[in-house]
């Protein structure tokens, strides 16, 4: 990924259309390289996912390495040119705008904002609080410390995201900090685990590729791999979006890739097979291989835990700071409902009331999704990390055509970094990016379908834990619910 020499500073790009002047008054420059950086390691390295790519096996490391050249490299070319090109505040909300209007571009970020805090509300707080419960403290499961803890995680997360981003970039940059150190030594004690019993997982672990995995894991993966464009919501709040962007989706994309794929070898190499869960894969491993500290495995387990929770917690955050403003932009260019949703507060610089909406819509599906399966833990976590997979990769249906159409019919928007081979290039590599997200979106969406029509064997209820209607109601009727609010609030506010 190359970067503009350091001596020609590019000329700013002419302004997109923008919300109406005084909607975000009081912006402060806060981010330079290094903090969108670690914005994008903390939202898009996923404690979350961890254990349920492992549990699709050896298998699963080889698609995490297909799918970081396959799709991970041409999708941050593409987010890198346009990221740099249109650096506005609300990031995918003007690019989709710029190319197909205001109704395309507030749908659109309906479902990208959505998966936030129904992810926050309902995949990171029933992995925290499993953690917590295994290693930490006992909550029990529907108690009310349990109820209690998953409310302080979400409201801390809000709060997180309601200071001021000069400080709040400092937590996360904490997270992301705690993150790679977590995974750095459950990595480096599992191979010492390995070196004095055996590496038997990785023996008994088949790498070779099938269908059925493939299908099983490429929902997961795409959502594991995708948002490094998010920090581009906060543009106009970045020091030089147009140098910096490229070069942070870059970095952190790397790290990324390698914070996947090490981890699930570690997983893989210390966790009996067939034992490994998505919603505790990462800490049940390590309750495992820690065993080769003796006497200091206990403490240094409860710690990793608290890391862990932290890290989450900061994840979430990170993706309501961005997500936040994202939306709090559609609203304030009159395409959610009451433009007042898009105010910034004058001290803080923040959309609070977006970021209450945020913490509201999160608190209910958190208690939705605790009554889902029966109070089933494991259950629950797969099917909501299923929903938000699947808001999540439909908008970009809409945001990947945007940057072909901005690509084609804006030449004027100085370009600081260009995919390689022009045009040719971007569009090659948009159209793979999209084709990735159409299969993704479908087999998230109708599980099992796919793998009918090749005749692959599938068991439903054996793989989610729910029967299909209760799946199907609960993603279908979230993406129907969706767009409704979505139609309403265009419709409310006239929008065109």
């Amino acid at each position: 990924m190359s970067v503009p020499p350091t001596g020609s500073a590019p000329a700013p790009p002419s302004p997109p259309p923008s919300p109406p002047q005084g909607a975000v008054p009081h912006l402060h420059r806060s981010l330079r390289r290094f903090d969108i950086m670690a914005m994008g390691v903390a939202a898009v390295i996923s404690f979350d996912v961890l254990g349920q790519l492992a549990t699709g096996g050896g298998e699963a490391v080889t698609w995490i390495a297909v799918l970081a050249v396959g799709f991970l490299l041409p999708y941050a070319l593409v987010f890198a040119e346009t990221g740099a090109a249109f650096p506005q505040e609300g990031g995918p909300y003007v690019w989709v705008k710029l190319a197909f209007g205001r109704s395309a571009a507030a749908l659109t970020t309906m479902f990208y904002w959505v998966t936030n805090p129904v992810w926050l509300g309902g995949s990171l707080v029933f992995v925290a609080a499993e953690a917590w419960d295994g290693f930490v403290f006992p909550l029990g499961s529907g108690t009310v410390a349990d109820y209690a803890f998953k409310l302080v995680f979400i409201w801390a997360a809000i709060l997180t995201a309601i200071v001021s981003l000069r400080r709040g970039k400092w937590i996360t940059t904490a997270g992301a900090a705690a993150k790679v150190l977590a995974l750095a030594v459950f990595s480096g004690t599992a191979v010492a685990y390995g070196v004095a019993h055996g590496f038997h997982g990785l023996g008994h672990a088949s790498f070779a590729p099938s269908g059925a995995g493939f299908l099983a894991l490429v929902p997961v993966l795409l959502f594991a791999y995708v948002g490094f464009e998010a920090p581009n919501a906060a543009g106009d709040e970045m020091h030089d979006p147009q140098r910096d962007v490229p070069v942070s989706i870059g970095i952190s994309g790397l790290i990324a890739a390698c914070c996947y794929l090490l981890p699930v070898l570690a997983i893989l190499s210390a966790a009996p097979a067939g034992q490994v869960t998505g919603i505790g894969g990462f800490m049940d491993a390590a309750r495992l291989v820690f065993g080769v500290y003796g006497a200091w495995s206990g403490p240094l387990l409860t710690t990793t835990a608290v890391l862990f929770v932290f890290a989450l917690l900061t994840q979430g955050s990170a993706w309501m700071i961005v997500s936040d403003r994202m939306q709090a932009m559609t609203a304030a260019d009159g395409g959610f409902f009451r433009r007042g949703l898009g105010a910034f507060h004058p001290r803080l610089g923040t959309p609070v009331r977006m970021n209450l909406l945020s913490g509201i819509t999160a608190t209910l599906f958190m208690v939705a999704a605790m009554n889902l399966a029966a109070g089933d833990a494991a259950a629950v976590f797969g099917v909501v990390l299923t929903v938000a997979i699947t808001t999540l990769l439909l908008s970009y249906l809409v945001i990947v055509p945007a940057l072909i159409r901005l690509r084609l019919r804006r030449p004027e928007a100085p370009r600081p970094y260009r995919v390689p081979f022009g045009t040719p290039g971007f569009v090659c590599s948009a159209v793979l990016v999209y084709a990735w997200i159409v299969l993704g979106s479908w087999v998230a969406l109708f599980p099992g379908t796919l793998e009918h029509l090749v005749g692959l064997d599938y068991a439903f209820h054996a793989t989610w834990g729910v029967t299909r209607p209760a799946f199907e109601a609960f993603t279908l009727g979230t993406v129907v619910l969706l767009l409704t609010v979505g139609a309403l609030g265009l419709r409310r506010r006239g929008g065109a």
